[in-house]
């Protein structure tokens, strides 16, 4: 189930898909309002959306260019949907010049309350203050009710499940629901009625959802993101006034955008084309020459943004492992390569990378992840592979490699076919066990290197393979399929603490 989900939403990018889930919310919108069930017509709502969507889409682009960068157009669509639902739609010639305002300050935002080009503050929660605490026009949340919350919640779970920031999403709903119902409860009101107030009242779920997720103002680690969620459920159920300044969602997301900028990349992450290298006759290696220091962990990801023209529906955007060890400290400088699987017929961004010129810079919008190794390399590991999934584990083995021991490890490596195993050398080198899955026999192996056979993995094949399955630490990597059925043969066959990771919409 949790493939065919993987496999479904991910024919979609991230940005596309919460562009899709928000339209589809405005047209449910639109109809509840023609059936009477909204307090905003059917024209209110389409005229505030078109000026929301074309006002902040217009200032990007023509931001950008002031800036000498290049706008990301689906980012923009998702910011002028959002004010759509934050602020009160309207027909009126001046409510909606207001919202256009709004919609160019939320642009705005991205580029003046930004640090070495890296924007700060969620746009439209940015926005959001600077209307309400201006008395321009206040924000109302409207998206909050009864009506809607039923689609809200489904489209806020494929955003969050796409996005793989449920358990961020959960925690806020949780610890933000908590708190509001407990303080309605204390005023009189019964719990199921204080319950259907919290969520049908109070926007917790189309935050957490649509604007506390978004990728860019989080920090990098998922701890940390589960800390944000706690500091902007405080503030956000908990009444508050400073002066003349009261507690308001946008506020409280403001606040979490704040620590969250401590805890992560502070700086836009632009690196230099050094050229590229076939891996198998599918995959290949991108190098890249940072131009400043990029702090990552072995095992993360970064998300690569290649402008190019005539983009198709995936977009100009794409996460990536890392496979180069990170650098030796906090102010060196080291390479960073991907793996990049080059499928047929390719997309837009893939045929723009292949074509890319040596010494072109390119950016990176954030870097980040949690699949990570335990740093006591005395721990045994049960690593497996499906295909370019091998990608993070080639850079955790080489740091591991680096730091004078790869421990016990070894890994499941499934391809394809046997002229498809990407990284082959530098996996080799590390010395470690390595058990491959291949239609058919590869025709020489390295020395520790062993054919299980062409059948997908089984609880039998993996216990007796590895004896001592159960005593060690597993880690899966891989297409979703892949993930799914590989971790639960594994389980089946005693491996315990099972970490994943599945590449979706690669």
């Amino acid at each position: 189930m949790k493939a065919r989900l993987d496999t479904l939403i991910g024919r979609v990018t991230m940005y596309n898909l919460i562009v899709l889930v928000l339209a589809a919310l405005l047209v449910i919108a639109i109809v509840a309002g023609a059936l009477g069930q909204l307090f905003y017509t059917p024209l209110q709502l389409v005229l505030s959306a078109a000026v929301a969507v074309v006002a902040t889409g217009a200032a990007s682009w023509l931001l950008a260019r002031l800036f000498r960068t290049r706008a990301h157009l689906p980012s923009s669509a998702i910011t002028g949907l959002i004010i759509v639902f934050v602020f009160m739609p309207t027909a009126d010639p001046a409510g909606l010049a207001l919202i256009a305002l709004t919609g160019v300050v939320a642009a705005a935002s991205k580029f003046l309350l930004a640090f070495r080009g890296r924007h700060i503050l969620n746009p439209v929660a940015a926005a959001a203050v600077v209307m309400s605490v201006t008395g321009l026009f206040p924000s109302a949340w409207w998206v909050a009710t009864p009506v809607l919350l039923p689609f809200v919640a489904i489209g806020a779970f494929l955003v969050l499940w796409r996005t793989r920031k449920l358990s961020l999403g959960l925690t806020f709903v949780v610890v933000a629901g908590a708190i509001t119902v407990g303080r309605i409860v204390l005023t009189g009101t019964a719990f199921p009625d204080a319950l259907v107030l919290a969520f049908g009242s109070f926007p917790i779920v189309f935050l957490a959802g649509f604007m506390l997720s978004e990728p860019l103002t989080l920090p990098p680690r998922r701890w940390q993101q589960l800390l944000v969620a706690v500091v902007v459920a405080v503030p956000f159920s908990i009444p508050f006034t400073i002066g003349s300044v009261y507690s308001t969602p946008e506020i409280a997301l403001v606040i979490g955008n704040v620590v969250a900028f401590a805890f992560g990349q502070r700086r836009a992450v632009r690196l230099r084309f050094a050229g590229s290298r076939a891996l198998t006759p599918t995959t290949a290696a991108f190098d890249f020459e940072p131009l400043a220091p990029v702090p990552f962990r072995a095992g993360q990801y970064l998300e690569l943004s290649l402008p190019h023209r005539r983009a198709d529906s995936r977009g100009a955007r794409r996460m990536f492992s890392i496979t180069t060890p990170p650098p030796a400290g906090p102010h060196a400088v080291a390479p960073v390569s991907l793996g990049v699987k080059l499928s047929r017929p390719s997309s837009s961004f893939k045929q723009a990378l292949t074509t890319l010129a040596p010494g072109t810079t390119v950016q990176a919008t954030w870097v980040g992840g949690d699949f990570l190794l335990p740093s006591d390399v005395s721990v045994p590991l049960v690593l497996a592979a499906g295909g370019i999934g091998v990608t993070p584990f080639v850079s955790q083995l080489a740091e591991r490699a680096g730091r004078g021991s790869t421990g016990d490890v070894v890994l499941i490596y499934s391809a394809s076919a046997p002229d498809e195993l990407a990284y082959a050398d530098e996996i080799a080198a590390t010395g470690i066990r390595v058990l491959v899955i291949a239609p058919d026999r590869p025709d020489e192996l390295p020395p520790g290197w062993e054919y299980l056979g062409p059948a997908r993995l089984t609880a039998d094949v993996a216990r007796a393979a590895i004896p001592d399955l159960a005593s060690r630490r597993t880690f899966v990597s891989g297409p979703p399929g892949y993930v799914d059925h590989v971790s639960a043969q594994l389980r089946t066959a005693g491996a315990r603490g099972v970490r994943t990771d599945a590449f979706a919409g690669y």
